[in-house]
């Protein structure tokens, strides 16, 4: 029997976990497989001692695209947003930190996964858009971990055009940490950091960090869910996922 191929690539060196997004045939989309691999990686990495840092990277030029449209247009529409809640809070919880290297593009739920990181280094290849409102729907459980850390102006102009901007953009309103020529370089000194630090300090520190986050979670989580699989099972956003997925223009878009 040929043995699955992981879309979730898991390396450990130097005390730092790597879990590299890649699953191309769908730009890393958020399928329930993929959310699995990635949750049971960052389980792992928690639980080993010898780990100070986790890193969330990706193959190719797509760091995510957000939910997998294939699995969103199915029977059930609370899967996929639960299935993402859950992800973005194991990210919150992992007591070590956790950083995302992005040189690539993301859109909509992917933006969730930079959210729940503790901090993200975005290179120049790096574009982002809350694409969403094009398809009838709104960045609802994503806003979990991101609305505590954006600038509000720039959260209602950017949910409400599905615009997209670069990686300086995305710094100054709070999505990433820092804009970097070189993403790789620059993450590097930010684990080099980490590897100064005593693991009691880092998910002490990390707790602090993410007080408004996890607060976030705890009010909001149960709604945030309903929401969103009423707007995934709803007939506009069924149409909207439909002519996206055939590659055509949305019936509001035409």
């Amino acid at each position: 029997m040929t043995r699955e191929v992981p879309f979730v690539r898991v390396a450990t060196t130097d005390a730092v976990t790597t879990l590299e997004l890649d699953s191309p045939h769908n730009r890393n989309a958020l399928s329930s497989r993929l959310m699995a691999e990635l949750t049971r990686g960052l389980a792992e990495a928690a639980a080993d001692p010898a780990v100070r840092a986790v890193v969330l990277g990706h193959t190719g030029k797509v760091f995510c695209a957000g939910a997998d449209l294939t699995e969103a247009t199915g029977a059930d529409p609370t899967v996929g947003p639960r299935g993402l809640v859950d992800l973005q809070r194991a990210i919150v919880d992992c007591p070590k930190p956790v950083l995302a290297l992005v040189n690539g593009h993301v859109r909509a739920g992917g933006l969730g996964l930079l959210g729940a990181a503790d901090l993200v280094v975005a290179g120049p290849l790096s574009t982002f858009a809350f694409t969403e409102v094009r398809l009838g729907l709104a960045p609802a459980v994503i806003s979990l971990p991101l609305r505590p850390k954006l600038d509000p102006r720039a959260a209602s102009r950017y949910y409400l055009t599905g615009e997209t901007f670069d990686a300086a953009e995305a710094a100054r309103i709070g999505l990433v940490t820092e804009a970097a020529d070189d993403p790789s370089a620059a993450a590097q000194v930010l684990l080099d950091a980490f590897r100064l630090c005593s693991p009691q300090g880092l998910a002490e520190s990390k707790r602090l960090a993410n007080v408004e986050v996890v607060a976030s979670f705890e009010r909001d989580a149960d709604e945030r869910v309903d929401r969103s699989a009423r707007l995934f099972g709803s007939a506009e956003a069924q149409q909207g996922m439909r002519a996206f997925l055939e590659r055509r223009p949305a019936p509001w878009a035409e």
